[in-house]
C-alpha cells in the first residue's frame, strides 16, 4: 500500500548537520590564553541564537558537532547533537595544528551512511589561527571529493595576522567566505554571524539573499552581511589586536 504523505511531511524530520571544525594549537594560548577563552565565550553564548534561528525552520533538525585539532584531531562531540541539547565544552589550547587530519575525520562523517539521503547541505565552519601543520592538502582534497562536502555552507573564521587565509580560501572556495577575526570583539562577532547565518542559508524554509560564489567553487551561495549582528561590547585599542 502506498503511504500517504501529508503536506510538508517529507521535509519534518531531514538533519542539517552543523560541524565545529576548531584550532586548538598553542599560539590559540597566546595572548595570556585570550584567543581560546574569548572562542569558548564566544561559542557558548551563540547557542541559543542558533537554538533560535533552528526553531524559525521547523523542517529542519540542528544537529551539532565539534571537532578539535592541534597535535591529531578528535571529536569533541561523538555523535551529532540537537541544538537543544547541545553543550558547549571549553577547549584548552596546546601543541601544533594538524588541520588535514580535521578534515579526514569529518570526511568520515559525510559519507552515506552516517549521513542520511535526506540530509540537508551541511554547514562546516572552520575557525583558525595559524597554518597547517601536516599535510593539509591530502585531506582537504579527500574532503572537497565528497558530494556533501561539495553541497555544504563552507565558511572559515581567521583570528590574528599569523592565519593563512589562503589555505583557509581553499577550504571555502570562496575568499569572501573567509571571516576576518583581528580582536576579541570581532571574533565574537564573527562566530556569531556564521553560526546563525550559516544554519539560516542550508535550512528549506529560510529564504536568504544569495550571492555568486567564487569561480570554480561549489560552497553554497552566501552573502557577507553582519549588520543584523550588534558589536559587542567594549572599545578595541592597539593592545586588543592580534
Amino acid at each position: 500500500m502506498t503511504e500517504l504523505k501529508r503536506p510538508g511531511g517529507e521535509l519534518a524530520s531531514r538533519p542539517l548537520h552543523f560541524f565545529w571544525l576548531v584550532d586548538c594549537s598553542g599560539s590559540m594560548n597566546e595572548e595570556h590564553g585570550e584567543k581560546i577563552g574569548t572562542l569558548n565565550h564566544a561559542i557558548q553564548s551563540t547557542i541559543p541564537d542558533m537554538a533560535a534561528a533552528a526553531r524559525e525552520n521547523p523542517n529542519a533538525q540542528l544537529l551539532v558537532r565539534t571537532l578539535k585539532f592541534a597535535t591529531g584531531a578528535s571529536w569533541v562531540t561523538p555523535a551529532p547533537v540537537p541544538i537543544e541539547d547541545f553543550a558547549w565544552d571549553d577547549l584548552t589550547a596546546g601543541g601544533v595544528t594538524d588541520m588535514g587530519k580535521a578534515f579526514e575525520m569529518v570526511a568520515a562523517q559525510l559519507t552515506i551512511p552516517p549521513m542520511s539521503e535526506r540530509a540537508l547541505p551541511p554547514v562546516l565552519v572552520l575557525i583558525s589561527d595559524g597554518g597547517p601543520t601536516d599535510d593539509y592538502r591530502r585531506g582537504l582534497e579527500t574532503l572537497l571529493r565528497l558530494p556533501w562536502a561539495k553541497k555544504a555552507v563552507r565558511i572559515a573564521v581567521s583570528i590574528g595576522r599569523d592565519a593563512n587565509d589562503d589555505v583557509l580560501a581553499e577550504f571555502t572556495g570562496n575568499r569572501e567566505l573567509v571571516l576576518q577575526a583581528n580582536n576579541p570583539q570581532a571574533l565574537v562577532r564573527c562566530i556569531k554571524w556564521a553560526s546563525t547565518a550559516a544554519s539560516a542559508v542550508s535550512a528549506p524554509a529560510s529564504k536568504p539573499k544569495l550571492a555568486a560564489p567564487a569561480s570554480g567553487s561549489t560552497n553554497a551561495p552566501l552573502v557577507l552581511d553582519m549588520k543584523s549582528i550588534p558589536e559587542p561590547a567594549g572599545d578595541v585599542d592597539a593592545a586588543d589586536v592580534w
